[in-house]
């Protein structure tokens, strides 16, 4: 599987940003059969970023809590925690950890939602207060 990423645009001195490079490497570990290390994600990758960027970036992800990793003799293999709806919901307790008001944050948040959202945290939680689940 040929997973190469496109060149940095024309101009950008041939540098990608940083949100940029963390999405193509969550692409590339997403894709995988299970943990990757720095060197095969770099060649998955094209071979274009330099080992130590690479391993800059799953550090990042890695320090975000985006990634696990384990050792592989003498580097570290990572893989993703989650897929996008599982970061969003991780975010959201965070920032929800981070406020001593639990209460005014969610009350907050639900007073933003659309009436069809309503409906659906409200099936959500009434499916998840049934004692078979």
């Amino acid at each position: 599987m040929n997973t190469t990423a496109d060149p940095p645009p024309p101009g950008s001195g041939g540098r990608r940003a940083s949100g940029r490079l963390e999405a193509e490497i969550r692409a590339v570990l997403g894709g995988a059969d299970g943990p990757l290390t720095p060197g095969e994600t770099a060649e998955r990758l094209g071979g274009q970023l330099a080992y130590s960027t690479v391993v800059t970036i799953l550090t990042r992800l890695y320090a975000k809590q985006q990634l696990t990793r384990a050792p592989r003799g003498r580097a570290y293999a990572y893989a993703l925690v989650t897929d996008e709806a599982g970061l969003a919901a991780r975010r959201m307790r965070g920032l929800l950890e981070e406020l001593p008001d639990r209460a005014a944050v969610l009350t907050r948040f639900v007073d933003g939602l659309t009436s069809a959202d309503e409906d659906l945290l409200r099936q959500l939680l009434k499916s998840d207060a049934t004692p078979d689940r």
